[in-house]
């Protein structure tokens, strides 16, 4: 049985009376694209950011790579092998697309040669041709591109995304899934918090759903989306009764 690439176990994070993530435990597999859902408040951001750094955990471990990180600086969480985009997309936008993409080259590498890793990302990502267009004229498609970019120039293990499809429409969305599928099919291990549930059922091995900061349900997609608690917490009835086969 092949060892998890990432190891929770115990997870909590408690912020004065608030209990944001409650006991949370899970495995990733190498190569596993792993989502994770749940209603407004139920603690997926707080969870990615005790993954990434940002939060330090009230107790419990994060093994990635069997080497533990709980607690550790975010630069330092990089370093080891993960990192994440962010929901609110922040980039220099006075700055060229190539040079907030090299930004995230710099945690490994001088400038050259980060410069060198950004502009064969930018390439990978389908934005070679926009390489030079400053970050403030972009699309949205653009930007949530060049968030992900950024994150791929650290050289992440694995990488979280945090809806970096909200406000896509149908066609942009697709095109989104397709560039994740081809990072997947490159080695890349996700985790993937989405509101759009279409892009979560087709784009995931495996779903965990949170609700007020606990592991509600885990499993496959189809199980998941037929889960009466998961119904009752987040999908709704109209979405078991058809929505589930979309």
């Amino acid at each position: 049985m092949t060892a998890p690439i990432l190891a929770v176990r115990g997870l909590t994070r408690r912020f004065g009376g608030l209990t944001a993530v409650n006991d949370v435990s899970f495995d990733l597999a190498p190569g596993e694209v792993l989502g994770l859902i749940g209603p407004n408040g139920a603690g997926k951001t707080t969870l990615f950011n005790l993954l990434v750094g940002l939060h330090k955990p009230t107790a419990g471990s994060i093994r990635l790579m069997a080497a533990e990180i709980a607690g550790l600086a975010p630069n330092r969480v990089a370093r080891a092998g993960m990192t994440k985009t962010f929901q609110n997309v922040a980039l220099f936008q006075e700055s060229t697309v190539l040079d907030n993409v090299l930004t995230g080259g710099l945690l490994h590498d001088g400038v050259a040669a980060a410069r060198l890793r950004a502009e064969a990302i930018l390439d990978r990502v389908g934005l070679a041709a926009i390489a030079h267009k400053l970050a403030g004229d972009l699309s949205f498609p653009e930007r949530a591109r060049v968030e992900v970019a950024r994150a791929l120039c650290t050289r992440p293990a694995i990488l979280l995304l945090d809806e970096v499809m909200a406000a896509l429409t149908p066609v942009e969305m697709e095109a989104f899934l397709a560039l994740v599928r081809s990072l997947r099919a490159d080695g890349l291990t996700l985790i993937v918090v989405e509101h759009h549930m279409h892009a979560i059922m087709t784009l995931c091995d495996r779903i965990l759903v949170l609700n007020f900061g606990g592991v509600i349900a885990e499993g496959a997609p189809h199980a998941v989306a037929h889960d009466p608690a998961v119904i009752e917490a987040y999908l709704g009835k109209a979405y078991a009764a058809g929505g589930a086969h979309a």
